[in-house]
């Protein structure tokens, strides 16, 4: 069994100089704290930036990397400038708000997409350079957005998951982002992509159908993007809570939960967050006021603990914020606050870890009000260090942890009267009520926990992918070397045929199939290419043999129609028909193509001698690609009982007879070949593949575009597969 190679922006690790030494300690991040079972294991590495490291003398950094080494670790180096660009520019200035609907905090004008590009670029070398065979690539969260495609060119035959830790967010948010298709391009090169919630994925899937080339799958829970099936779904991530329970049991938080509970009877609300505008603190000190202007009776007897843990204290609208809450904090306690009681405390700065578990153990109410949070796991912790089953948990209606976590009192913090009541049942729950929620509730945290999480997500990725062997994989870009010494074996053969395909590849894909007419450079390069000795050119076509016989019959070029269904040889005006008799029952399938053209305008219908394709692009993307789903799922087990075979396209969907595909036409010619021609096939979709299996030994297949093929060669797109062609004629002297 292979590794599991475990990428994300930062290491588990944190590096620093004290009194001259190096000093590596590992960190206690919630995704570090997550996956560390699964980065115990000695068969994984853990890819990320070590962080700032360029006060670490250079004779230190090697020190770094060995000692990186010992703990499977491999860093990501990048400049003080790529991390001001990449991480805080973009990833924190415009990803970060965008997808926690905080639209209004994004520049008018983002920059540093480049500098994004490049380092996700960084990362996916330093991944391919440590990629065996058999290994599971896991990439983590919003900073690497487009690392899954680049791996995915890098590495077609890798098995990548991808999980985003914060939200996913509606449609009509996720376009404003102006690098929206390219992000959800780059996800897509994930062959499973994780959420913390249903919403999210279905958000994401919305997206993916809306904004790419992306379309529904057989699976409701999968998307089908470049001829590979991508599975999205909901994991939602849990806490080691045995640890943080045996932890929070300790006799230091003993002492420190007696000193919290010195005042007696004042009943203890708890915040515990990280500096962030995502976090509701503002609508949550709103709420706690509304209480104490509402109820004079429990001035005195409640109180505030609140704290906030630095964070990108070098963003400007951090440093906003932080000066908000000074403000509003500094309010609540000179209107209500007397000489012997102080309704808020507030604490600017990072817990020991005994505090913490001590603020959960003490807290009567803990209150966790996020805007918008991915999960939020101080409503877990907390649950799982009230081993006295004792508390109550007021938790934002948006966290992804309030679709797991139904018994906590449930709130929207925008709604700050609603708040404010809700805060007030919690402080006078029975301690009956209490035992029962809080029971529920652990008993959901403790069996949902993060090792449960990692291993049911690494799972699911080995079964949704399998085992490639045999499979059409994304094979990589041929570089400009291999093409060239491809050309020079080709033109060196004493006999090639060429079998080409024409749309997508030898023409851009056009809006109506009937504006896809080949232009003069094109016929001038088919017919030069007829004229070398020694040559013949095939175009082999799902078009009809009317269209070809008008645009190429009079370049010297064999045509074959409908897939091989018609074909014309090189020196003849006179198409020969394959013996396959037109099924009668195709008046249903048309009156079903014609439904779904209704509901996806744009799309049309095209009748072919032997078949039938719905064309849809110049329908609605969305539309279309949803219409297309549902109408290969509803015609597809019709088709297979009668013989026939339902196959999608690039933005279109053919019903044709199962003896019908271009393979025939490899057959038809290779009997009269010379034993030393050599056969080329050049095409870009499903139907080519049939045309790529039946090639002779030693027959040359290129695949054009994006997309699985058994093709050894790929060309970006029709100019590179012309220019390939081209270079396939006599040099000049």
């Amino acid at each position: 069994m292979g590794r599991t190679l475990l990428v994300s922006n930062r290491l588990p690790v944190t590096a620093s100089m004290v009194d001259g030494e190096l000093k590596v300690e590992r960190s206690i991040g919630g995704l570090a704290t997550a996956l560390s079972g699964t980065k115990r294991s000695a068969s994984s590495l853990w890819i990320g930036w070590p962080g700032p490291v360029s006060d670490i003398p250079r004779p230190a950094r090697a020190k770094l990397e060995s000692r990186l080494a010992d703990i499977g670790c491999v860093p990501v180096p990048l400049k003080p400038r790529e991390v001001h660009e990449y991480y805080e520019e973009v990833s924190n200035g415009v990803l970060w708000p965008l997808l926690h609907y905080q639209v209004d905090r994004i520049p008018l004008e983002p920059r540093y997409w480049s500098t994004y590009v490049a380092v996700n670029g960084r990362f996916a070398d330093v991944v391919a350079e440590h990629w065996q065979k058999g290994d599971d690539i896991w990439v983590h969260d919003y900073q690497l957005l487009l690392l899954p495609a680049l791996l995915r060119q890098r590495l077609p035959s890798a098995r990548i998951g991808f999980f985003l830790h914060i939200p996913f967010p509606a449609l009509e948010i996720f376009r404003i982002l102006p690098w929206r298709t390219e992000v959800l391009e780059g996800m897509l090169g994930a062959d499973l992509i994780g959420f913390h919630t249903r919403s999210y994925a279905l958000y994401f899937r919305r997206a993916a159908l809306a904004l790419t080339r992306a379309t529904e799958a057989r699976d409701a829970e999968q998307l089908s993007f470049g001829g590979r099936d991508v599975e999205v779904g909901a994991y939602p991530i849990g806490i080691d809570a045995r640890e943080f329970e045996r932890r929070a049991a300790q006799p230091d938080v003993d002492r420190e939960v007696q000193r919290l509970k010195e005042s007696g009877d004042t009943k203890l609300i708890v915040g515990v967050d990280r500096l962030d505008y995502t976090k509701g603190i503002p609508q949550r000190l709103l709420a706690f006021q509304r209480l104490l202007e509402d109820d004079p009776e429990v001035r005195g007897r409640v109180r505030l603990i609140q704290v906030v843990v630095p964070s990108r204290t070098g963003v400007r609208s951090y440093r906003e914020f932080r000066t908000q809450l000074d403000a509003m904090i500094g309010h609540i306690n000179g209107t209500f606050g007397s000489a012997s009681w102080t309704p808020v405390t507030y604490q600017y700065r990072a817990l020991p870890r005994a505090e913490l578990l001590a603020l959960y153990r003490a807290a009567d109410v803990m209150f966790v009000t996020p805007v918008r949070d991915g999960m939020n796991l101080v409503a877990k912790e907390y649950i799982a260090a009230r081993a006295d089953v004792d508390g109550v948990l007021v938790l934002s209606e948006f966290a992804g942890a309030a679709e797991d976590l139904q018994e906590a009192l449930l709130v929207n913090p925008f709604n700050v009267e609603r708040t404010a009541r809700t805060l007030e049942q919690a402080l006078a729950m029975s301690p009956e009520q209490q035992r029962v929620r809080m029971a529920a509730l652990r008993r959901r945290v403790f069996s949902a926990d993060a090792a449960r999480w990692a291993n049911r997500f690494l799972t699911h990725l080995h079964a949704v992918r399998g085992d490639r062997e045999g499979e059409a994989i994304e094979v990589p870009l041929s570089s400009g070397e291999q093409l060239g010494q491809l050309a020079r074996r080709i033109r060196r053969a004493a006999f090639r045929l060429l079998l080409l395909d024409y749309d997508g590849t030898l023409v851009r894909f056009t809006s109506s199939p009937a504006d896809a007419r080949p232009d003069a450079r094109l016929r001038k390069l088919l017919r030069d290419l007829a004229a070398v000795p020694g040559t013949e050119v095939h175009v082999v076509s799902g078009r009809s043999h009317e269209s070809l016989g008008e645009w190429l019959g009079d370049l010297g070029i064999g045509l074959h129609a409908e897939h091989g269904l018609w074909s014309r040889a090189p020196d003849s005006g006179d198409w020969q028909r394959q013996r396959v008799e037109r099924s009668a029952s195709y008046d249903g399938f048309l009156h079903r193509l014609q439904q779904h053209a209704e509901r996806a305008p744009g799309a049309l219908i095209e009748t072919k001698t032997a078949g039938l394709a719905w064309h849809y692009r110049m329908a609605n993307e969305r539309l279309g690609a949803r219409e297309a789903a549902r109408l290969i799922r509803e015609i597809t087990p019709l088709a297979e009982r009668q013989g026939l075979e339902v196959l999608p396209g690039n933005k279109v969907v053919e019903i044709r007879p199962r003896a019908v595909n271009k393979g025939v036409v490899v057959a038809s010619l290779a009997d009269r070949l010379p034993k030393e021609a050599v056969v080329v096939a050049m095409g870009d979709d499903r139907t080519d593949e049939d045309l790529f299996a039946a090639l002779p030994t030693g027959g040359i297949a290129i695949h054009v575009g994006p997309g699985p093929s058994r093709a050894s060669y790929r060309v970006k797109d029709v100019r590179a597969a012309r220019a390939l062609l081209a270079s396939l004629l006599p040099r000049v002297r």
